[in-house]
């Protein structure tokens, strides 16, 4: 039966129809649909397509690029503030008015980032510096692991294994074999058994050597290999004596090689040892292939240019090297052939070849070049007889009369009397020649040196060293008042010449003159450049640092009239006044540094410090009416001035003028009252031993200078000199409430209740110290020795860190943080310490002492002499250094250090005041207490 034809068949497919969809089928594609594979090279079908679409890779390329350019306009792509990631319009025309608005965006991001720009760039540096604090480099956390590689030898170097070594254990760590000796009865036993396997023929051992087989041969008369040697003639047996003496034989040399390298020893055989010398060939640095290279090329040279010096000269040194001496005279003396007009290679031949040879070729080359000045200097030098010089020397000036090295040269040679008159025709020959003149000027007399100085002005009017010869001749001769004027005319005429005055070099030649001797020469020269080429506003600073200079150069006349000069020029400058000052203390006598001050007194009557120079200077000469007259002046230039009253009272004290000085005192109490007057009339008073007045004047003076600390510290002081602890803590307690920021007070309450067994309240008052004043190295170290005196040395390690927190740059706590640290660590310490505090005297002598402590003097004694340098005025300083060289050093090294102390006059430094303020004390000298404070060091550190 025919079925019913469905009516969908025959006719197109609806849009979108893709067949079994309904059933779960989907779509596929197969080769068919899109043609054959095709490789990215193969040429595509288009024959004429451009450049870079010829292949199906580079239309490839070409469509995923187009690809690219599509908007992403995906969800995934878009934000809700800043929506689409690229621009939504960048597929559109970009005109006019879209530049212009770009433009103006830019502008205004411009600026707003520069508005910005210093607060986010303050803001990026803190951030990577708190980065870089808390997350370090691994450089700088192993950077104290690096310093100790400089303790690393060479063997433990050496003998660090590389990284990534596969090798067993065996092969990593050899054992080295262990040899046992054999016993001689092990060789006899075992003897027979080498007879089996080995026969002597009976000649060799009838005739002592070996028969040769040739006809026409020779019965060897030496002994033979086995005979004399390890077998006995005629027996098996083993000669055991000869072992041992062949074996001490071998031990010998090994023993005499060996020594050689021992200071002191030598096995060398003086006459053979030039010989194995000439058998050596010399080491150099390069390849044996190199050589042949560079022989190779230089042989090229020579023969495409052989008129061409450096390259004969080249290949001589070449083979002189390599240790062929004669090959390289051969080729330097086929060089003189090839090139016999130059100088080199005759010089070259002339080193090359031995004395007499070298003599000839000497004499063949002024043949060739009789105008060459070096080949007849190598002439001279290659004779050894003085006349034989000379007469090469003669012969030479006769061809080359105006070479001065030749006349220099043979005028060394003469005698002074001769030299005198070679000189003078030296100088005609070679008239501008400045040495030969001044050569001729020195070996003349007076006379004849001032008129050869003349004819060398005429002949040479631009050189100044004639000038200052001069100089030098008139005052050497008595004529001081013409070094003036021969040194301003020497100016003028050099000016009138176009010569530019160097102002350095001037006073370079003036320090010359200052060694020499010439004084009023060097003073002169000073005068006449001191002021050229300067500013004026710049004067004085200029000229101190020229004076400053002269000094380093140890120019002592030349700084002398750089400060007379300048106090000409500035008479009424008191800082011009003390540098001179200073310097007449320092270097000259003290007769000049008295008029000196006469002089600045005069210029400068306000000036205390002046007057108190010029008095000091007579007190310390023991001239105590001149001091008095001095401070007498000085009371009328300045009235009621507290530091000439104080010097007056002191010179009166020091002197045992004791009721002059409380006289002094009364008055200046009641004409100039001040704190510092009252506290020295307490000072007074108390070393006296007159404790009741000093209590008395204490109270008076803190009723009208109640905020002065060391009046407090003194009634304190006193108080507990007469053993009333309770008094002197009032007293304290009371000071503190007026000076609540006076480290001192703060240290003798707290020490006074240690005293009296109050430890607890020690630590509360120190406590409350650093409360009241933050960041007080003082305190803090205090606190510190508090603990660490109490035998509590963690908690006063703990101290110490929270210590080095608050002051890290703190010297004194840096240098007591040394010692506290066990030994090994100390050296760790120390250099963190200088990183801190590079140049602070406290840490430079706890350096000092650490190196003291390791025995390492010559290290020691160098840190002291820089620590003292740093801060002449540490007091604890010299006596440390004075201990160490009456320790380690000798008798002129300690007088050194007591000498140098004297001069620095120190006032501070804690061991250092607590014995020169002990009133038993109070007329000591520096040199006294210097010896007492060292007394009291014990070098337990």
């Amino acid at each position: 039966m025919n079925k019913k034809k469905k009516p969908f068949l025959g006719m197109p497919a609806p849009l979108g129809y893709v067949p079994g969809l309904g059933r779960g089928a989907t779509g596929f594609t197969t080769r068919s649909d899109i043609g054959p594979a095709r490789d990215a090279n193969d040429p595509v079908d288009d024959r004429h397509a451009p450049p870079g679409k010829r292949t199906v890779g580079d239309q490839m390329k070409k469509s995923q690029a187009a690809d690219d350019d599509d908007e992403d306009l995906n969800d995934t792509n878009y934000d809700e503030f800043n929506g689409y990631a690229g621009s939504l319009f960048s597929s559109g025309p970009y005109e006019k008015d879209d530049e212009e608005a770009d433009a103006i965006y830019a502008a205004l991001d411009k600026r707003m980032d520069e508005r910005r720009k210093e607060r986010r760039e303050q803001r990026e540096k803190e951030e990577i510096e708190k980065y870089r604090m808390e997350r370090p480099k691994i450089q700088q956390q192993f950077s104290d692991l690096k310093r100790k590689l400089a303790e690393v030898t060479e063997e433990e170097w050496l003998s660090i294994p590389e990284v990534g070594d596969a090798r067993n254990k065996r092969q990593r760590n050899p054992r080295y074999e262990k040899l046992t000796p054999v016993p001689d009865s092990f060789f006899a036993k075992h003897l027979q058994t080498g007879e089996n396997h080995t026969s002597v023929d009976p000649r060799q051992t009838q005739f002592g050597g070996l028969n040769t087989p040739y006809p026409g041969g020779l019965n060897t008369p030496y002994p033979g290999g086995m005979t004399p040697g390890l077998m006995t003639p005629g027996t098996g047996d083993l000669d055991m004596r000869k072992i041992g003496q062949a074996r001490n034989t071998l031990m010998d040399m090994r023993l005499s090689q060996v020594s050689d390298s021992v200071s002191g020893q030598t096995v060398v055989d003086p006459k053979g040892y030039l010989t194995d010398l000439n058998s050596m060939i010399p080491t150099h640095g390069g390849d044996i292939n190199d050589i042949k290279k560079a022989r190779l090329l230089l042989k090229s040279v020579r023969e495409t240019n052989p008129h061409h010096p450096p390259a004969w000269i080249a290949s001589a040194r070449l083979e002189e090297v390599t240790g062929k001496l004669q090959v390289a005279r051969n080729l330097i003396m086929k060089g003189t052939e090839m090139c016999p007009k130059s100088e080199d290679v005759w010089l070259e031949a002339a080193r090359l070849q031995p004395g007499d040879t070298a003599k000839a070729v000497v004499a063949q080359a002024v043949r060739h070049l009789p105008q060459s000045v070096r080949i007849y200097i190598r002439a001279a030098e290659l004779e050894t007889d003085i006349r034989a010089k000379k007469r090469v020397l003669r012969k030479a000036l006769e061809h080359v009369p105006n070479s001065v090295r030749l006349w220099k040269a043979a005028v060394e040679l003469e005698e002074p009397e001769d030299a005198r008159i070679m000189l003078s025709r030296a100088v005609e020959c070679c008239p501008t020649s400045v040495e030969l003149w001044l050569a001729l000027a020195r070996l003349e007399t007076y006379e004849n040196a001032r008129k050869v100085l003349n004819k060398a002005r005429e002949n040479i009017p631009t050189d100044r060293h004639i000038w200052i010869t001069a100089a030098k001749l008139e005052e050497a001769n008595g004529n001081t008042q013409m070094v003036e004027k021969i040194i301003d005319r020497a100016i003028t005429s050099l000016r009138a010449n176009g010569v530019e005055i160097n102002r350095e070099q001037w006073i370079q030649d003036a320090e010359e003159c200052d060694k020499a001797g010439s004084v009023a020469t060097c003073q002169a020269v000073m005068r006449a450049v001191i002021g050229i080429g300067i500013e004026e506003e710049d004067r004085k600073h200029t000229w101190m640092e020229d004076a400053d200079s002269c000094v380093a150069h140890s120019a002592l006349e030349c700084a002398r009239a750089i400060y007379a000069y300048a106090l000409q020029v500035f008479p009424s400058k008191k800082s011009v006044w003390l540098r001179a000052a200073y310097f007449e203390k320092n270097h000259g006598t003290r007769e000049s540094l008295e008029a000196l001050l006469q002089r600045a007194v005069a210029h400068c009557p306000k000036a205390e410090v002046l007057w108190l120079m010029g008095a000091k200077s007579k007190w310390l000469a023991g001239d105590v009416p001149a001091a008095r007259s001095i401070l007498a002046l000085a009371f009328q230039a300045n009235p009621n001035s507290e530091e000439i009253w104080l010097a007056a009272v002191k010179l009166e004290s020091e002197n045992n003028e004791y009721e002059r000085a409380r006289r002094l005192l009364a008055k200046a109490r009641s004409s100039a009252p001040t704190a510092r007057v009252f506290m020295k009339s307490v000072k007074l008073e108390w070393v006296l031993g007159n404790l009741t007045a000093a209590q008395e004047l204490c109270e008076e003076a803190l009723k009208h200078y109640e905020d002065f600390p060391k009046l407090w510290m003194m009634k304190g002081q006193i108080e507990e000199q007469e053993e009333l602890p309770e008094k002197a803590r009032e007293a304290y307690g009371q000071g503190l409430k007026k000076c609540p920021h006076s480290t001192p007070l703060w240290l003798l309450l707290s020490r006074l209740e240690e005293k009296v067994g109050q430890l607890t309240r020690a630590r509360a008052i120190l406590e409350k110290s650093r409360l009241k004043n933050p960041k007080n190295p003082g305190l803090w170290l205090e606190s510190v020795r508090l603990e660490y005196r109490a035998g509590l040395k963690n908690i006063a390690n703990t101290l110490m860190a929270k210590a080095l927190q608050e002051c890290p740059s703190s010297g004194v706590l840096w240098s007591e943080a040394i010692f506290l640290e066990a030994r090994p660590q100390r050296k760790t310490k120390s250099v963190d310490a200088l990183k801190k505090c590079e140049h602070d005297p406290h840490v430079l002598l706890a350096v000092a002492k650490l190196f003291w402590s390791e025995r390492k003097i010559t290290k020691a004694r160098e840190w002291f002499h820089r620590t003292v340098k740093i801060d002449s005025d540490l007091g604890d300083a010299w006596a440390f250094f004075y201990k160490f060289e009456l320790q380690h050093g000798t008798e002129e090294q300690r007088e050194e250090v007591r000498r140098r102390c004297e001069n620095a006059e120190p006032r501070h430094g804690e061991l250092w005041c607590a014995v020169s303020k002990d009133i038993a004390n109070w007329q000591r000298k520096i040199g006294e207490i210097l010896l007492l404070v060292a007394a009291h060091i014990r070098n337990t550190f």
